[in-house]
């Protein structure tokens, strides 16, 4: 609904003018209330102000899309960045070109925040929560740090108060904040990852107590590719070992208290930039802060290298693990919008989808492509209707309804729509709201009443 972004120097200077661009929410969603509440954008008012997708796509890559750009915000990897694939993908554009064709990468200024607070916090104020516990969101560090941040979670406020933080970082701990551009790169993670040392390891996975932070070992590459298993060596590996994979597939919920024995095991995944460093940039205050007893970690290293099969164990046990999520995958797919990840894309089929994005409007409906994947023969009439929905002829109409019924009515009392009204209910309810924000709930009734009846205008009438 909103992108921002300003581009900057490797020292964090602003280059150029920013972009703040609403983007038009289609009238096949139904948003998450308490985010509208949060952000203060109703879909009316994307819909006024805002750009269909194609356009603001065009935008994108025409002043984004730069040779050797860095991609970079606040817990972009796993949030920001996945819808920016999405939208990539259902409007026809390679979902991951973006991010690393002709020099450019990602980075996250979350994950450095976590790491400069557990392995070099001096000249930064580190906030905790109403309890205590420490927290790095934006919103507290700004604000601890006496960082313009104006409107938490408007898209340009953020973008500001990250450049901030990150030129906090960048100047009161720059050798580690040049550390950790350099390890943003495959190539250094996994030189890293595979010389035979353990190493230290930042992932909001790891509890707040030791500021997110551990040394791990490499069990085991990952099956699926591009990533390692890594044990946390806090943990006697050996009550583990002697588990079965069921077992120890139904213990795969980091840190549960007893019986459950844990499973001090992550995926790192190279493509994600994730936080780590060697052992030597630690010492005496950093082992104190992060409360890691050396001679344990030594210990529990050792055991692990002596369980014979451990490695093949854990590889049972994820098996298993990753057979129920694609069973639960399955039930949960509900349309072509969500198949991203089914695949990627051949060359022929690239070209196809250039045609897609070079055809004028009018000329859409008699397009006549032969795709080898079908996601995007499915995605076409979506394309067309989210975008340019004045060129839908009938048929093309009846089908979108078809498709958005389906999307908010399938189900019954568990649907889209019958699970938005009631999160509206429970705001109205146990809320205390500002006229503002009343007026926000108000917006979004509105916005579901008008969707539902284009699709089933009894369910609106009043019962007798």
């Amino acid at each position: 609904m909103q992108f921002a972004g300003q581009r900057t120097s490797l020292n964090l200077e602003p280059i150029g003018s920013p972009i703040n661009k609403l983007i038009r929410l289609p009238n096949s969603v139904l948003p998450d209330p308490g985010a509208i509440l949060i952000t203060g954008i109703t879909p009316q008012q994307t819909i006024a102000q805002g750009m269909i997708e194609v356009d603001f796509l065009k935008l994108f890559y025409n002043e984004a899309v730069t040779s050797d750009t860095i991609f970079v915000g606040y817990n972009n990897i796993r949030f920001d960045d996945e819808f920016m694939r999405f939208l990539n993908y259902r409007n026809f554009y390679d979902a991951y070109e973006w991010q690393w064709q002709d020099g450019r990468s990602r980075w996250d200024i979350l994950d450095v925040a976590r790491t400069t607070r557990a392995l070099r916090p001096d000249g930064i104020v580190w906030p905790n929560d109403s309890e205590g516990v420490p927290t790095n969101r934006l919103q507290e560090l700004a604000a601890a740090n006496k960082l313009d941040h104006r409107k938490v979670h408007d898209a340009m406020s953020d973008v500001e108060a990250t450049i901030a933080l990150a030129k906090l970082i960048h100047d009161q701990q720059g050798k580690l904040f040049s550390f950790l551009v350099k390890m943003r790169t495959k190539n250094e993670i996994t030189k890293l990852v595979y010389n035979g040392q353990p190493f230290l390891y930042t992932s909001s996975k790891y509890p707040s107590e030791h500021q997110r932070t551990t040394i791990v070992d490499v069990i085991a590459d990952h099956p699926q590719g591009n990533g390692a298993l890594v044990y946390d060596l806090r943990n006697d590996p050996t009550k583990l070992a002697e588990l079965s994979p069921n077992e120890i597939a139904s213990n795969w919920i980091s840190y549960k208290p007893p019986p459950l024995i844990p499973v001090p095991i992550k995926t790192l995944q190279f493509n994600r930039c994730p936080a780590i460093a060697p052992l030597g940039v630690l010492d005496e205050k950093t082992i104190d802060r992060l409360q890691l007893n050396m001679t344990d970690i030594e210990e529990n290293r050792k055991k692990l290298h002596k369980l014979p099969g451990f490695a093949d164990l854990i590889l049972d046990a994820l098996n298993i693990l990753d057979t129920q999520r694609e069973k639960s995958a399955l039930k949960a797919v509900a349309s072509v919008e969500t198949q991203l990840y089914d695949g990627f894309f051949d060359s022929y089929d690239k070209q196809q989808m250039k045609k897609v994005r070079d055809s004028k409007p009018k000329d859409l409906v008699s397009l006549n492509l032969d795709f080898h994947d079908q996601r995007l023969e499915k995605l076409m009439p979506l394309y067309v209707a989210q975008n340019f929905p004045e060129i839908q002829t009938s048929a093309m109409k009846e089908q979108w309804d078809k498709y958005r019924h389906r999307l908010l009515l399938a189900g019954g009392d568990k649907s889209r729509y019958i699970n938005f009204e009631s999160q509206l209910q429970e705001i109205t309810n146990s809320w205390k709201l500002t006229k503002a924000k009343e007026q926000l709930v108000k917006e979004l009734k509105i916005w579901s009443n008008q969707i539902i009846a284009e699709l089933d205008g009894e369910r609106l009438l009043p019962s007798k």
